[in-house]
C-alpha cells in the first residue's frame, strides 16, 4: 500500500504540473469548451498509461537495442510539437466567427503520448523508480499504469477547468488570440529541454 501511495504522489506530481499535455488541454478548454476537448482528455487520461504498459513491459529493451529508434521518435516527437504550436498560435477563435482549429480527438491525443517527451519522461522514470528486478514484472508495471489511470482524470480536470474559466475572463478576440499565442510559445518552451545540448 505504502508504494502506490508513492506512486500516486508521483503520478499526481508529474501529472498536475505543466507539459504540452496540460498547456494544450488548458488551450483546448478556452477554444472549444468542455464537451467538445472530452475526447482529447480521454485520449490523455488513457493513452498515457497505456504507454506505461507497453515500455513497462519491453519497449524500453528494444530503445536499448536500437537507440537510434529512440532518438527519430524524440525528433518526430519535438516536430509535432512544434506544429501543433504553430497551430494553437494561428488558430481562430467562435469569437471572430469562424473556427479554423479543432480540438484534439480521442486517438489523436492517445497518440500523441508516444511523442510527448514529458511522457515518456514521466513514463521511463516511473517504471525504473518503481520496479524491483526480483519481483515479476508484469503485476508492478499494471500496478504503475492503474495508477496513473486513476490519477490522470483528475489532473487533466483541473488543467480543463482552468482553460474553461480562463474562457471568461477573454471576453475579445484580441484576449484570445493573445492567449493562444503565448500558450503556443510555453508549448515551444516544454521541448527546448528536449533540444538543449546534455
Amino acid at each position: 500500500m505504502e508504494l502506490v501511495f508513492a506512486i500516486a504522489l508521483f503520478a499526481f506530481s508529474s501529472g498536475i504540473t505543466p507539459g504540452p499535455n496540460n498547456i494544450m488541454l488548458m488551450t483546448s478548454g478556452v477554444n472549444f469548451g468542455i464537451r467538445l476537448s472530452l475526447p482529447h482528455l480521454a485520449g490523455i487520461c488513457i493513452g498515457f498509461p497505456c504507454m506505461v504498459l507497453a515500455i513497462g513491459l519491453g519497449l524500453s529493451a528494444v530503445f536499448q537495442t536500437y537507440p537510434l529508434l529512440h532518438l527519430v521518435i524524440k525528433y518526430v516527437g519535438i516536430a509535432y510539437l512544434l506544429y501543433l504550436a504553430w497551430l494553437i498560435a494561428n488558430s481562430s477563435s467562435r469569437m471572430e466567427g469562424k473556427q479554423t482549429a479543432k480540438p484534439l480527438s480521442f486517438l489523436q491525443a492517445a497518440a500523441f503520448q508516444w511523442v510527448n517527451p514529458k511522457g515518456w519522461i514521466m513514463a521511463v522514470g516511473a517504471i525504473a523508480t518503481y520496479t524491483v528486478m526480483d519481483k515479476p514484472l508484469t503485476p508492478q508495471v499494471i500496478t504503475i499504469a492503474s495508477v496513473f489511470l486513476s490519477v490522470a482524470l483528475p489532473c487533466a480536470l483541473v488543467w480543463l477547468g482552468f482553460g474553461v474559466a480562463l474562457k471568461r475572463l477573454l471576453k475579445h478576440q484580441r484576449q484570445q488570440k493573445a492567449f493562444n499565442i503565448t500558450m503556443a510559445l510555453l508549448l515551444v518552451a516544454s521541448i527546448i529541454p528536449m533540444i538543449a545540448p546534455q
